[in-house]
């Protein structure tokens, strides 16, 4: 049996998905796959899907089986260090705080921000985990 070779999708979650259409579709550029307004946003990146689910609509649910998650979660998406300051100044330019900025030991940087649901989002360039750009 070969090994796992990448997460395929990821879950987060948001009370209010049109706040989080905005940011995650049109400032960051995700790709909408499929939607039910209410329920789910499900975008599509390179070679796996970010899920943006209500919470309260997801535990009611029972196919698939119910799941969800209280507090903010986290992902981090990959950019190449040639785009990091350009992406930094989009979301400056939009009014979205930088929470932080990390320079990592393995090389790489990192900025962390907020979505509108509160969830930790971060841009990262792959050397952080020593991945090649």
């Amino acid at each position: 049996m070969a090994p796992i070779g990448h997460v395929l999708e990821t879950c987060l979650y948001a009370h209010d998905l049109e706040a989080a259409r905005r940011f995650y579709v049109d400032l960051l550029g995700l790709e909408v796959e499929s939607e039910r307004p209410g329920v789910f946003l499900f975008l599509r990146l390179e070679r796996a899907m970010l899920l943006l689910f209500d919470p309260a609509a997801t535990a009611a649910q029972r196919v698939p089986p119910p799941h969800g998650a209280v507090g903010p979660g986290h992902v981090c998406f990959a950019v190449s260090e040639a785009e990091l300051d350009a992406w930094r100044a989009r979301l400056e330019a939009a009014g979205v705080a930088i929470e932080h900025e990390q320079s990592w030991p393995r090389g790489g940087r990192s900025l962390y921000l907020r979505d509108p649901a509160g969830n930790s989002v971060e841009l990262a360039t792959p050397r952080i985990w020593g991945f090649p750009e």
